[in-house]
């Protein structure tokens, strides 16, 4: 069986000036702690003789194969990406980085906000601009109406509440 798997499609080359540093934290505890600490316990596996059962040996060098591919796409997202800092003219519009409140007929709200692929988190709030919630919300207005589809039926939500708040420089 083979291992190839088709590349995934590239997300949206956004991002807020949060997700950014902490892709350039990661990027750097990685990079300055996490690699030299695996490559010190691999140098120390490798004086113990026999490789080929050394489970340190056998493990530290495939944890330095993740750290060091993480550390790739991580260096070249950061080069491609375009750091959003500012507030649209417009904020009664839903734009990247909005915090936006929705309402359903019962009265219940969500409140979501719009990042880039690269720092969604759904359970915090985050919705990537990808996604079919952040699409059909992104260009609408304040009291406009979205329907969207949880599960396996459709729900009406208002649009209650647009916030953009002052990003700081990165």
């Amino acid at each position: 069986m083979a291992r190839w798997r088709p590349p995934r499609p590239r997300g949206s080359r956004y991002i807020t000036p949060e997700g950014a540093r902490r892709m350039r934290a990661e990027l750097k505890q990685l990079w300055e702690v996490e690699r030299p600490r695996v490559t010190h316990a691999v140098s120390e596996a490798a004086k113990l003789g026999d490789r080929s059962e050394n489970a340190d040996y056998i493990y530290g060098k495939k944890r330095l194969r993740e750290i060091d591919s993480r550390v790739r796409f991580l260096t070249k997202r950061l080069e491609e990406v375009t750091v959003v800092d500012r507030i649209p003219e417009d904020t009664e519009k839903v734009f990247f980085g909005a915090w936006v409140t929705l309402e359903d007929d019962e009265g219940n709200s969500k409140t979501y906000r719009i990042v880039g692929p690269d720092e969604f988190n759904v359970k915090a709030g985050l919705i990537s601009m990808d996604s079919p919630v952040a699409r059909a919300l992104l260009g609408r207005r304040l009291d406009d109406e979205v329907e969207l589809k949880n599960s396996d039926r459709w729900t009406r939500y208002y649009i209650v509440d647009i916030r953009y708040e002052q990003p700081d420089k990165t």
